[in-house]
């Protein structure tokens, strides 16, 4: 890809981006404001009890006591100074508690995006290379399956089944404890812990992707390119990978994109179920701990996964189809 058309991208995307994550910042802080409770009413509630002067102690020792606009107009002043804040209920930078997470949904998620992908666009060329024969009904069944069942219950069957009665991979965690393993043994144990937590998150966007691609592939097999392509001799299987599939393409990584904000949101269910220690799971205890702070910083660093998950779109995209380089 030429050099230019990189920056191009790139400064296209940045200048949307620095409104786009201002706009997100500025809404979600306000959004949290009618959040019942507070971090200093949830820390009376894990002590058991407080005064009202400590309850006001609390409150100023969190800030919580400034009007909303002096609190957005100090929240807004820490990002200009690249800091999130500090958490009221874990007493640690927000920083360092996204990064502790960070790696552990990243790779979470990339798992299960390129299981979605790689079974989702195999099943969607053999649907559309078998249309209307039983492969493509059989598949098209399966496809509508696992679109219907819901996350957070094919996540339990799978540690019922799996971990319950077969005993073959653990129900949860992220690493045998003490094991103490290195070098690919730590690799390999590492895996195993990531199965089925990849696979349960992978299951929806399979159905998905694989649907998406049949319709691509079939419209795309109707072009003339693809019939001059038959005319000259190639065979299915070059017709199907070197023309049809790369044109089917461009709307497949356009979703795929669309849909890395919705795999963040669906981390928090997956992280739960399997004690994943992500920054799904994060989010929820800083929910239920009202950790504004935290819950912000993960907000933040959300929008950014997604922006930056667009731009590899973008520059995708720019690969597979030559037009795009001359938008």
């Amino acid at each position: 890809m030429p050099l230019p058309l990189v920056w191009r991208i790139l400064l296209r995307t940045l200048a949307q981006a620095v409104p786009t994550v201002l706009g997100i910042v500025v809404l979600n802080f306000l959004l949290l404001q009618w959040v019942p409770g507070d971090a200093a009413q949830a820390a009376a509630a894990e002590a058991g009890s407080a005064t009202a002067e400590m309850m006001e102690q609390l409150r100023a020792r969190f800030g919580l006591d400034l009007p909303v606009l002096e609190r957005l107009a100090r929240y807004l002043s820490q990002l200009a100074h690249f800091s999130l804040g500090v958490s009221p209920r874990f007493n640690l930078p927000v920083v360092e508690l996204v990064a502790s997470r960070l790696g552990n949904t990243l790779l979470l998620m990339g798992s299960a995006l390129t299981i979605a992908l790689m079974v989702g666009i195999a099943m969607g060329v053999i649907m559309a290379t078998r249309v209307g024969r039983w492969p493509d009904r059989v598949l098209s069944v399966l496809a509508l399956v696992l679109y219907s069942t819901p996350g957070f219950w094919l996540a339990l069957m799978a540690i019922v089944l799996f971990s319950v009665q077969l005993g073959w991979l653990p129900s949860g965690g992220t690493a045998t404890i003490g094991a103490g393993h290195t070098g690919w043994a730590a690799i390999a144990d590492r895996a195993r812990y990531l199965v089925l937590p990849a696979l349960s998150m992978a299951a929806f966007y399979v159905a998905i992707f694989a649907r998406l691609t049949r319709s691509a592939c079939l419209e795309v097999s109707q072009q003339d390119f693809v019939r001059t392509a038959r005319a000259k001799g190639l065979g299915p299987i070059a017709v199907t990978l070197h023309h049809v599939l790369r044109n089917a393409m461009m709307p497949v990584t356009t979703v795929a994109g669309l849909h890395v904000g919705a795999m963040l949101g669906g981390a928090v269910v997956i992280e739960s179920v399997f004690s994943w220690p992500g920054l799904g799971r994060l989010a929820f205890e800083s929910v239920m701990a009202r950790d504004h702070v935290v819950l912000l910083g993960i907000l933040l660093l959300s929008s950014l996964l997604v922006i930056a998950a667009n731009l590899l779109v973008d520059l995708l995209q720019a690969l597979l189809d030559p037009r795009v380089r001359f938008r």
